[in-house]
């Protein structure tokens, strides 16, 4: 007869420990090879450790709620003579049994393990469902109303890092003390869809628009539109040309939009509303100016009505109005893409005709998107189209 370990196996690339929820058999067992022997927990996975060979349980180890590095033997199986034979193992030694070191342990200085058998066996692992949270602490946390992201400024202790329950409760305690207000309905919807909005690939791309033509235009237009009203009436258009940057991935298909309805973010008290303007690319510039105006005020005074809100196909931002030269705007969780647009900012740009610089006023114009839809060259070239039409005000 042949003893065999079975040993922590290594559960991920940066992962050097593991603890122990739960031993699926006991000594005296018998096993077959890759049959699921102890469930383990990472802090990025829960996994199970596998039986490397079939055979009888003669020692376990592995202590449940015990953290265990890489390599830490956690118990033995005894196989036959024909099963040694079949794995290669025709000169097997009794390996002495040491106990697990646990996470706890001081660590002895490093010295050579003798295993069953010369290099051991790796034991195999197979991913049983990725959580970061184990149930215990999903529970409490429901019973507290917090989200996984709420504990991303709590300093985990527990194994790979993992926030525990005790973690949880000092750090809810610690800010007892603090200055505390409710979050208000607004900011709990905006903190909501950012969290949807992140669970997808998220890119975005930018480049500078000279802005002089649009700042001529609207000089001289009587109803002086706003810079972002020419934005969204060129995203419009460039969105009514081709649909598919706008188009939702939804299992294996993207779904392309019905209409181009483009919504404006407007900050509101404690938020952000995005007001929504119907088939934007249907009318010219002019037609858009009071339907902007007066929804930018109704939103002000958060008073929108439904239908002017929702089912968007995209959204531009003027974060330029508080100064920002540049920022990575999130689309919101049901649109692919986000047009941003910086301060305008008087830059030097050559002129070729007069070969010398000449002063323009020059914005910075992102795009983020759902990079599953589209990729920076799709991204650029909408980018691209939006810059030419912003360049010709006069078509808008």
């Amino acid at each position: 007869m042949a003893l065999v370990p079975i040993k922590m196996p290594q559960l991920g690339e940066s992962i050097a420990e593991a603890t122990i929820v739960r031993l699926l058999f006991k000594e005296g067992d018998s096993i077959h090879a890759d049959a699921d022997l102890i469930e383990v927990e990472t802090n990025k996975a829960m996994m199970a450790v596998t039986a490397p060979c079939s055979g009888v349980i003669t020692e376990l180890l592995a202590e449940n709620g015990t953290s265990y590095p890489v390599g830490a033997i956690l118990g033995q199986i005894e196989v036959s003579a024909e099963e040694a034979k079949r794995l290669g193992l025709d000169e097997p030694e009794k390996t002495s049994r040491k106990p697990a070191k646990k996470r706890s342990d001081t660590p002895p200085a490093p010295q050579k393990v003798e295993p069953t058998v010369p290099g051991g066996l790796p034991v195999p692992a197979h991913a049983g469902g990725v959580t970061y949270l184990s149930p215990r602490m999903k529970a409490r946390m429901s019973e507290l109303g917090l989200r996984a992201a709420d504990l991303a400024g709590i300093a985990g202790s527990g194994a790979g890092g993992r926030v525990t329950i005790e973690d949880l409760e000092r750090f809810m305690g610690s800010i007892e003390n603090n200055k505390i207000t409710p979050a208000s309905p607004m900011r709990k919807a905006v903190a909501d869809a950012m969290i949807r909005s992140w669970s997808r690939p998220l890119a975005t791309v930018g480049i500078p628009i000279q802005l002089d033509k649009l700042l001529a235009h609207r000089k001289s237009h009587p109803s002086k539109p706003g810079p972002a009203l020419y934005a969204l009436r060129a995203l419009s258009v460039a969105l009514g040309e081709n649909s598919a940057p706008a188009g939702r991935l939804v299992g294996e298909s993207i779904v392309h939009p019905p209409s181009v309805d483009i919504g404006f973010a407007v900050e509101a008290e404690d938020g952000v509303l995005v007001p929504v303007i119907r088939n934007a690319d249907q009318f010219p510039l002019d037609d858009l100016v009071s339907r902007y105006n007066r929804l930018v005020e109704l939103a002000r005074q958060r008073r929108l009505p439904a239908a002017d809100t929702g089912g968007s196909i995209a959204t531009i931002t003027n974060y330029g109005t508080f100064g920002l030269t540049l920022a990575t705007p999130i689309p919101l969780p049901e649109q692919t893409v986000l047009l941003g647009m910086g301060a305008g900012q008087t830059v030097p740009n050559w002129n070729p005709q007069l070969e010398e610089f000449v002063p323009v006023v020059e914005a910075m114009f992102t795009l983020s998107f759902d990079h599953r839809v589209l990729d920076g060259g799709a991204a650029g070239r909408l980018l691209k189209r939006i810059a030419e039409l912003l360049n010709a005000p006069e078509t808008l």
